[in-house]
């Protein structure tokens, strides 16, 4: 059952209630790769009250060794139990924010980063909803890309190997309290796509971070490995994370505007515009890995090309058409990120690019319908097309000149980055791969 705590005395109800003996703290490094710890019960109210140290120079992007000391403070409204533990000695979970050992927020930490930056709307009385698409791959083995089926979009046949493992792990996240609205096969074989309801960036910055693991520990019961790759297969779509985002104030979606032919406000357009203009410079941030740009190429539905449209998925930016009625569903999608991505900077650097745009007023370029990708160069150089970098160097030079989205990730978190990706693109770069030995071994 999905629980609904809000502060400390009901998160140790339900520990009563459900007979819980460990609680892990949860969190991530700069990168987005999971962190845990786990503590017993009874240490619960000192790290309510003073947080659980631990040393921070072990962690990516986090202190250098002689400054180390950090202090790990859980949330208790992000208190569930989790699913794939036995129930009778119950394991639970809570994220935490990462402080300083005077209890300031830890300026490395990227859910303060995210924290920082909706704190900017906050006084406006603007909420920032997100809704994003992961996809992901089943394979046979963690060492191997071996498909469990060769079905594609929507297939609804025995081709389908994996709908158990997407059921049990949609029961597992609707026991976390998590809303899922679809899920189905995506187009390359063994690809799938579990979709979430909207919600606050926050929570849905936590709630990717546990869909992630949920999806792998349930593809490990039934002895699968589940990747987030973006680009696993050679030949076959990589695995995007379309982001689905909008303002809101109050209960007023600040997006729409029924008096404009595409349903946009003042304000929708400039998000989109600012979303456009500032998309090199975040790229690095939404699609942070060597693998992520060979997904980014033209022929394979990922986005290459900086448009928007309505209909056009070849674009960088869709907004999806307006239904009477459903005035609170207008919104941006946002569709070059990838699932390997960290939630909490990605959320970030696109609503930094959105308000800069609101602030400074962009103009927003007519939108592309047509096919992008079978436009030719001189064709999109007229309308005025521009592409997204081509490879994680090229992201990295345009994203270390950055004003945007240096103020957004903050010093810290933006030069812990900058060097994590240089020293990744170094060693990718060093590395001689199959295919050089393949086409020049048996030539040069």
């Amino acid at each position: 059952m999905a629980l609904q705590t809000r502060n400390k005395e009901e998160v140790f109800e339900a520990i009563d209630e459900f007979n819980v003996r460990f609680v892990r703290i949860w969190f991530t490094d700069i990168l987005g790769i999971p962190k845990s710890f786990a503590i017993n019960p009874n240490e619960l109210d000192g790290a309510f009250s003073e947080g659980m140290g631990f040393d921070g120079s072990s962690i990516e992007g986090f202190a250098r060794i002689h400054e180390s000391d950090m202090v790990a403070k859980p949330d208790p409204t992000t208190f569930q139990l989790i699913p794939w533990r036995q129930q009778e000695n119950a394991v639970a979970r809570m994220f935490c924010d990462i402080q300083n050992p005077d209890g300031t927020p830890y300026e490395g930490d990227p859910r303060n980063v995210l924290k920082r930056n909706l704190s900017r709307i906050k006084d406006d009385g603007y909420s920032f909803l997100v809704g994003p698409e992961l996809e992901f791959f089943y394979f046979k083995g963690e060492n191997n890309t071996d498909v469990l089926d060769n079905g594609g979009y929507f297939d609804l046949t025995t081709a389908d190997n994996a709908t158990d493992l997407r059921r049990d792990t949609i029961l597992a996240l609707d026991s976390m309290g998590i809303d899922v609205e679809y899920s189905h096969h995506e187009v390359a074989p063994s690809q799938h796509e579990i979709d979430l309801r909207y919600k606050d960036a926050l929570s849905m910055a936590d709630t990717v971070m546990t869909y992630k693991i949920t999806v792998k520990e349930i593809a490990r019961r039934y002895g699968y490995h589940a990747s987030f790759m973006p680009k696993p297969i050679f030949g076959q779509n990589g695995s995007g994370m379309h982001v689905h985002q909008s303002l809101f104030q109050g209960k007023r979606n600040v997006m729409f505007d029924p008096g404009n032919e595409f349903n946009l406000s003042d304000e929708g357009r400039y998000y989109i515009a600012g979303l456009l203009r500032h998309a090199p410079e975040i790229t690095a941030v939404t699609n942070q890995w060597v693998n992520s740009y060979k997904r980014l190429v033209p022929g394979y539905e990922a986005p290459v090309y900086i448009a928007w449209a309505r209909r056009n998925r070849s674009s960088l930016v869709r907004v999806p058409m307006y239904k009477p009625g459903k005035e609170a569903a207008t919104r941006v999608e946002y569709r070059s990120p990838d699932p390997a991505a960290n939630p909490y900077l990605a959320f970030s650097v696109m609503l930094a690019a959105g308000l800069a745009g609101i602030a400074n007023k962009y103009d927003l370029p007519s939108p592309q319908e047509q096919d992008i990708y079978h436009m030719t160069d001189e064709q999109r150089a007229k309308a005025g097309i521009t592409s997204l970098p081509g490879s994680l160097n090229d992201a990295i030079h345009i994203t270390e000149k950055s004003t945007l989205v240096r103020e957004a990730l903050g010093e810290h978190v933006f030069r812990a980055f900058i060097a994590n990706k240089r020293a990744e693109w170094d060693a990718y770069r060093m590395n001689v791969t199959q295919w050089e030995l393949n086409r020049y071994l048996p030539l040069l």
